[in-house]
């Protein structure tokens, strides 16, 4: 393992049966301790003074680690900013006897410095020596404003939830309440408990809650839960030695393979805890798959809501997934593994061929959830390991024919898609067949983005009703990347305009989104933008103002 920078933090520690959970795997509970710990100690190294924990948020396991396995734990300050710092950390397991060693976690903190009496604090910028600590840097500004405008971000999305038709209408059979899920302990807080500070350590708390959202999981699934991932661990206020504190857990929504669990902690002192009146200190909702004992991932049930508080608590799961697509696929930094193949003059029809059924196939999957439906569009998302899609659903007053004619000519696109500032086709290579030359504007502060696309067009058969419109990147030698540009890349995209009847059509764009790509989607996907639903508009204002010759009257 590499040395250590000058600004991090490691831990290392050595999985023993008391960490483990009966299936012989690290427990959750206890790597969270080691994380806030490591995060904790970043901190104060950075800031020089006590530091204390605010938020945990975009906490993702990727791997399990087990006994007789060694964790190590690397914690740095990403960016300070006036009195709060964000912490990234990653999580890494050896195996000792064969030496390999895979990602076990990702996550990021806030850590807030406390001030020594009337001090004012105001803490120094972060040292950035490599490019990915720039990278980083910048990152750390965009997940601070997702953090910043969380609660209006999901006011915003609970009010679209409860404007567009809802699947939880659709009565169907093995449909469950989540009444016999909910689950209720009590600690009382001891010394060991507490941090450096005297509080209750925010690792303790964070462990206890996910102790008790396993174990209301495991009640709806009747199998295995792994912590798949946390939305937010939220330090509304302290505790301390001899405060009791009440968890209570309640799975609030399913998602095929997936469940939330949400945990509120109350804490109570004496007198509080006489009176019955506590202090809301800690929210948080936990994500699980549950696998069998044949170790096969388990679909859960579908949620029925009774209550008012059951709806209220399906509908906030719903948005939150979908702030949480946002932060998963916008705020974090993946290198792009280029996929596109090198174009072949010799193989055009085979290419395009596997342009044009690659976006039937994506087209075809099951598992498409409706995210957003605003009058004449729908979006939809397909989560498929690390692969997210996007289906925007457009209806489009005018013939099928012209739509095709319009969004098939690529060098028209600039003129409704804010996302292309210019396309210009580089090589006709038949009349179905186009390779364009494609430039983004600048997002993230970054470089602006560029792109060498083949695009494959095909008209409906016969017997047929549907326009295909496929997109693709590809490799051309004759175009390098520049060094003004990053050379981004599109997997599977592109158009399938259906006839509804002979003056409209249905017009489908799917994207399999790359990591290139992806801040494009931003905001839209984590419900802070309504870039694609104003792009969408666009796009049907552009067909529907056309001519039938494809000129415009008006726009």
């Amino acid at each position: 393992m590499e040395r250590p920078e000058p600004a991090e933090v490691r831990m290392s520690q050595a999985i023993q049966p008391a960490h483990a959970n009966p299936r012989g795997e690290l427990s959750a509970g206890q790597l969270l301790k080691w994380i806030d710990a490591t995060a904790c100690l970043a901190a104060e190294k950075h800031a020089g003074i006590s530091c204390v924990t605010a938020s945990v948020d975009d906490i993702q396991f990727e791997e399990t680690a087990r006994v007789g396995q060694v964790i190590t734990i690397k914690a740095k300050v990403t960016r300070a900013f006036s009195t709060s710092m964000e912490i990234s950390i990653k999580v890494i397991v050896q195996d000792m006897l064969t030496g390999i060693e895979k990602l076990v976690s990702v996550a990021f903190s806030t850590f807030v410095a406390k001030p020594v009496g009337k001090e004012k604090i105001h803490l120094k910028p972060v040292t950035l020596l490599t490019e990915q600590d720039h990278v980083e840097h910048n990152l750390a500004s965009e997940r601070r404003k997702v953090r910043l405008h969380h609660e209006d971000t999901f006011k915003n999305l609970m009010k679209e939830n409860s404007e567009f038709d809802d699947p939880i209408c659709d009565e169907e059979e093995g449909m469950v309440s989540t009444g016999g899920t909910a689950v209720q302990s009590i600690e009382l807080v001891l010394p060991p408990h507490a941090n450096h500070h005297g509080n209750t350590f925010g690792g303790q708390i964070m462990a206890w809650m996910e102790s008790l959202a396993t174990i209301s999981a495991s009640r709806l699934c009747r199998a295995h839960p792994l912590l798949k991932s946390v939305d937010m661990f939220k330090f509304r206020g302290p505790s301390a030695v001899g405060d009791r504190l009440v968890f209570n857990a309640i799975v609030n929504n399913t998602f095929q393979t997936c469940v939330e669990v949400g945990v509120r902690v109350e804490a109570f002192d004496c007198q509080e805890w006489s009176k019955g009146q506590g202090r809301h200190i800690n929210s948080a909702f936990l994500i699980y798959n549950a696998v069998n004992d044949k170790e096969e991932m388990v679909t859960f049930p579908r949620i029925k809501p009774i209550s008012k508080d059951d709806f209220r608590r399906y509908r906030g799961a719903i948005a939150r997934k979908r702030i949480r697509l946002g932060r998963k696929y916008v705020t974090s930094h993946k290198e792009e593994v280029p996929v596109c193949v090198q174009w072949d003059i010799s193989n055009q029809v085979s290419l395009s061929n596997a342009n044009v059924e690659a976006l039937k196939n994506l087209a075809a999957k099951s598992g498409w959830e409706v995210t957003s439906a605003v009058e004449k569009i729908k979006i939809y998302t397909l989560e498929e390991h690390d692969l997210l899609s996007v289906w925007v659903e457009k209806h489009v007053e005018r013939p099928a024919h012209l739509t095709y004619h319009l969004l098939s000519d690529f060098t028209k696109r600039p003129l409704w898609d804010p996302h292309f500032m210019s396309c210009e086709v580089i090589n006709w290579v038949s009349e179905g067949d186009q390779i364009y030359y494609i430039t983004c504007p600048i997002v993230n502060g970054d470089k602006p983005k560029d792109l060498v696309v083949l695009v494959s067009r095909r008209r409906p058969l016969k017997d047929g009703s549907t326009y295909t419109v496929a997109v693709k990147s590809v490799l051309l030698p004759s175009v390098p990347p520049c060094p003004h540009y990053i050379r981004s890349e599109i997997i599977c995209a592109g158009f399938l305009i259906r006839a509804i009847d002979s003056s409209s059509c249905t017009v489908s764009y799917f994207n399999q989104i790359s990591a290139s790509i992806s801040p494009y989607f931003a905001g839209n996907l984590g419900g802070w933008s309504k870039s694609i639903e104003e792009t969408a508009a666009s796009c049907i204002k552009f067909i529907e103002n056309a001519t039938d010759g494809g000129l415009i009257n008006t726009f």
